[in-house]
């Protein structure tokens, strides 16, 4: 599988302003969020406070923190840096790489979260059988093919995923290959990133919606 690669080194530098500019959610406590915005320091926010320039913080659960900016709703999720509404209008999200190289992102398919890595060999979102059990996903409907794996010759149901969200960005009908053994984390396809505009900016991975 082809990763995109990343300079780690880079990772220790001071982000440019295009790359600070927007949130990062850091942390989560019962009611409150940990936030970054705009490249400052680390605040703790409370449910219903102020966030600043027009932000506030309306609810925090276990994984997400949705604030409102500016009259719009939007959920953050740890490990994605959040773009505010860019120039065109388009959503888009920026992702940071693991010590690895590896870019993993917390997003959700038909309102399940789900924990992806961006592959961008994959020709479609590749997703374990357990996986999608676990998200309600009746793959055995799909159409059938096999796959060659370390594990020896193993079935793929080929699915459409109804709705696919990361951050700002939500897609319909993304074609999936569900498969039954010899895959242990969901890749995140290009059935997904043909979609987006992917642009690198040091280390920092943003993707933006095309269509």
């Amino acid at each position: 599988m082809r990763l995109i690669s990343a300079v780690l080194i880079a990772s220790l530098l001071p982000l440019s302003s295009a790359e600070a500019a927007g949130i990062d959610l850091i942390g989560l406590f019962p009611g409150k969020a940990v936030l970054v915005i705009d490249g400052g320091s680390p605040k703790t926010y409370a449910v219903g406070g102020t966030i600043g320039d027009g932000m506030k913080l309306i609810s925090v659960d276990a994984s997400t923190a949705v604030i409102e900016d500016n009259g719009r709703r939007e959920t953050l999720m740890i490990g994605i840096h959040h773009n505010r509404i860019t120039s065109s209008g388009r959503a888009s999200v920026s992702l940071d790489p693991d010590s690895n190289g590896h870019y993993f992102v917390n997003g959700q398919i038909n309102g399940g979260t789900v924990r992806m890595m961006v592959d961008t060999g994959a020709s479609m979102i590749a997703m374990p059988a357990s996986e999608a059990q676990r998200l309600g996903i009746n793959y055995k409907k799909g159409s059938v093919g096999y796959a060659n794996t370390a594990n020896g010759v193993v079935p793929i149901y080929r699915v459409k995923i109804d709705t696919l969200k990361i951050g700002d960005i939500e897609v319909s009908q993304v074609d999936a290959a569900i498969q039954e053994g010899g895959l242990s984390l969901t890749l995140l396809g290009n059935s997904f990133l043909n979609r987006m505009e992917l642009k690198r900016e040091g280390v920092r991975l943003t993707l933006t919606k095309r269509f």
